[in-house]
């Protein structure tokens, strides 16, 4: 039976009644809002609750909202006044369930679709995918055609460059790198390798012997490297990379599967995709870097930390290690990284200080040193006869006239011989035989005519060096891993003020060649009294070459000397060597380069600081080094002509 309210409990004003009604309207306009106004009705009248949700009883209408609620039509117990409050607390949580629950129950629904639909799709791909493969395939007249002009251009090709033909193919070929080849392969072939940087002048092998020397090492019992050990190269030139760390191709990267398209079954299950680099291909062998000296200063610190732990390892914010589909390999570059346990091998052509102290403080220092003129010729007449040709001996004197590098010369020499082809069939469009082709001999007239055509200039003119002259010496500087001989002179007049005489020196020689001339005038009147504020002189440096360093001292000095004494000087030597006030000839560097220079020139006798003894090698054939410890020595010699 139901129960009835006939007024209001004490303590319950209309106000509150009011409020309540208010409460239960918004409740029965959320159902609405949730099930709709005519679904709402008709699940009312199933339940028996239509006349309960109808009526303007409060406690009718939350019987009716039990009824929906609970989905139960049984339920006939009035509430009292007292109770509604809770009641509706009661139902608003079970209506918050029943949401939270519909709104999983839609948002399921949602993905099973798309899944089906996705599946569907796939199906449908995989569907025509069998079915152009059961009715031939992707291609088409035009994709056929395309093929076979790809097949066609692989299966021709030109002749290998010069380069490649005539490239030394063992040690034994890479000429005058004796002792660069020795430190070489001391600290390759070892069973504790080293790091190595090759300094040197361009052409002169660097390249090729690092990788010579690694065929070599593999047949070494005691090194590492084994039969399949890998020679990477690059240059450091045209390595490029983004310090995002999307795109390394010498350390690697990772390809993430929204921006960077990993491989597609990867991007589709949102797994990022590690890319190796040069550093992992080169695992267990050796990176040949040449011009490493250019390489980003960002990226070799990189690569020192790769040095260093052997391995790259790779990081991305895609990677959930607890991915059921995340292929192992994938795991294990996330996990443990890319081995790149290797050799470094770098070639520049810069001086030692400019390259990064940290990447030298891991690496041996190799030199190659600049190829004399009998170098360039030795390299020339090879390669002749890999060509099987004949070259002429003054052929290859003009190519070692003209160029310092090996593989200029072989180029030259390529340009040569092209020409000879076309003297003997070109013009007349014959096909020569394979005898004629063995008989051809590249003439000096050939070669003039190749050095016209490349505009070339001679790197040192050779001059008459028997006579003597008064006011002009040979003095040696370095550039780089070139040296180059100085042709100094000097003239005197007295001076148009007695007793106010004026030097004058060419400015481009540089602030230290200056200095110089002062330190040899101070120690040319300690050592003969003349004085030279009695004259005018001009000193100059032919050609404007920058001297650097004080290594023109001694050359200076003498004359100086040779000018102010009217005393003849050797024209067939050249002098090198630091100057001090007491008259002692200190030492310089770059020897190696200075007689490099001394020998472009033809110059045969040089004089050294003593203190220089035992910075060169002690078999040269080609030129005589005399060692002087002050300027009274090398005077009786340069002057006399005796040595």
């Amino acid at each position: 039976m139901q129960k009835t309210q006939k007024s209001l409990r004490p303590g319950f004003s209309e106000k509150s009644r009011d409020g309540l009604k208010k409460r239960v309207n918004a409740f029965y306009d959320l159902l609405k809002d949730i099930y709709g106004a005519d679904k709402l009705i008709l699940k009312a009248t199933k339940l028996e609750a239509l006349s309960f949700i109808q009526s303007n009883k409060l406690e009718k209408k939350v019987l009716g909202l039990q009824k929906i609620i609970f989905e139960d039509p049984t339920l006939d117990d009035m509430p009292f006044f007292h109770e509604i409050p809770s009641i509706l607390n009661n139902l608003e949580e079970q209506t918050a369930d029943m949401l939270a629950r519909r709104t999983l129950d839609e948002s399921m629904e949602q993905k099973i679709s798309l899944k089906l639909q996705d599946r569907h799709e796939e199906y449908i791909r995989d569907v025509k995918r069998q079915l152009l493969k059961e009715e031939g395939g992707p291609e088409n007249p035009q994709t056929l055609k395309k093929y076979a002009m790809l097949e066609k251009m692989h299966s021709t090709s030109l002749s290998r460059s010069a380069m490649e033909f005539l490239r030394p193919a063992s040690l034994q070929e890479v000429v005058g790198q004796e002792r660069g080849i020795r430190a070489l392969m001391s600290k390759l072939a070892s069973p504790f390798p080293q790091h190595i940087i090759i300094y040197g002048p361009p052409g002169v092998g660097k390249t090729a012997a690092a990788r010579l020397a690694l065929e070599a090492a593999k047949n070494i019992p005691h090194t590492p490297f084994g039969r399949e050990a890998p020679f990477v190269e690059v240059d450091a030139t045209t390595l490029r990379w983004d310090p995002r760390e999307t795109t390394n191709p010498l350390l690697g990267s990772v390809h993430d599967p929204i921006y960077q398209g990993a491989r597609k079954e990867l991007s589709e299950g949102g797994i990022p995709e590690p890319k190796p680099g040069l550093v992992t291909e080169a695992h267990t062998g050796v990176l040949f870097i040449d011009e490493i000296g250019e390489m980003d200063i960002h990226l070799q610190s990189k690569l020192l930390k790769v040095l260093e732990d052997k391995k790259i390892r790779f990081d991305s914010a895609y990677y959930d290690p607890t991915d059921p589909q995340v292929p192992k390999y994938i795991h294990k570059y996330f996990e443990e990284g890319a081995p790149a346990d290797f050799i470094l091998i770098g070639a520049t052509t810069k001086a030692s200080p400019e390259i990064s102290s940290a990447l030298r403080s891991r690496c041996s220092a190799v030199f190659f040193e600049p190829l004399s003129p009998a170098d360039i010729k030795k390299i020339v007449i090879n390669s002749a006869e890999k060509l099987g040709v004949e070259i002429s001996n003054e052929a290859a004197e003009t190519i070692s006239c003209y160029t310092s590098e090996g593989r200029g010369a072989v180029n030259l020499l390529a340009d040569a011989y092209g020409l000879s082809l076309y003297n003997l069939s070109g013009e007349k469009n014959k096909s020569l035989s394979a005898s004629e082709k063995k008989n051809i001999v590249i003439t000096n007239e050939n070669m003039k005519e190749v050095i016209q055509s490349n505009r070339l200039v001679p790197l040192g003119l050779l001059k008459e060096t028997t006579k003597k002259h008064v006011g002009k010496i040979y003095g040696l500087a370095a550039s780089g891993y070139l040296g180059t001989v100085l042709e100094i002179e000097a003239v005197s007049f007295p001076a148009a003020q007695a007793g106010k005489g004026k030097i004058r020196f060419n400015e481009a020689a540089g602030v230290m060649a200056r200095d110089s001339v002062f330190n040899a005038a101070s120690v040319l009147r300690k050592i003969s009294g003349l004085d030279i504020s009695e004259y005018d002189l001009h000193i100059n440096v032919v050609g404007g070459a920058n001297i650097e360093g004080p290594s023109a001292g001694t050359a200076l000095f003498l004359v100086l000397y040779s000018v102010l004494k009217n005393i003849p000087l050797r024209q067939d030597v050249a002098v090198s060597g630091e100057l001090s006030l007491q008259g002692d000839i200190k030492p310089v560097g770059g020897l190696v380069e200075k007689l490099y220079g001394a020998r472009i020139a033809g110059i045969k006798e040089v004089f050294l600081p003593r203190e220089n003894l035992c910075e060169l090698p002690s078999l040269l054939d080609d030129i005589t080094i005399n060692y002087v410890d002050n300027v009274e020595e090398i005077l009786s010699f340069v002057l006399s002509g005796e040595s």
